[in-house]
């Protein structure tokens, strides 16, 4: 089955990785609550930086910092779009947008959406 996948990638300040995880478990809730089928967060465990392009590179990573990766996975784009109108809107995650600094700079931050062309299983 193709799926629809939405991904991330953020710089995170190495002492705030446990501040990111908490939000971000938070948030993943809202997400599946609302009917993405999987909500994926990873942390920099052996990422260097290139010569030309990098995931470090790619936001600019300052000392101190590290790479977020993320993915959330949905049925399709009509569904991806619907997930994410519903969470936009739920009052858990604009107070959490509301109260709290992000635990990471949310400027160099990347994102797109990527529609599914192989996948494999075991």
């Amino acid at each position: 089955m193709a799926y629809y996948v939405d991904g991330f990638v953020v710089p995170v300040p190495s002492d705030r990785i446990e501040d990111y995880r908490k939000m971000a478990e938070e948030a993943g809730k809202i997400w599946i609550e609302h009917g993405a089928l999987d909500f994926v967060e990873t942390i920099a465990d052996d990422v260097k930086p290139g010569e030309l392009t990098s995931f470090p590179q790619s936001v600019q990573l300052k000392e101190g910092e590290t790479v977020a990766f993320s993915w959330i996975v949905y049925e399709s784009r009509e569904v991806r779009n619907s997930v994410n109108a519903k969470v936009m809107e739920d009052p858990r995650l604009k107070a959490m947008m509301e109260n709290t600094m992000p635990p990471f700079d949310p400027k160099r931050m990347f994102f797109g959406g990527f529609r599914t062309i192989v996948e494999l299983s075991r």
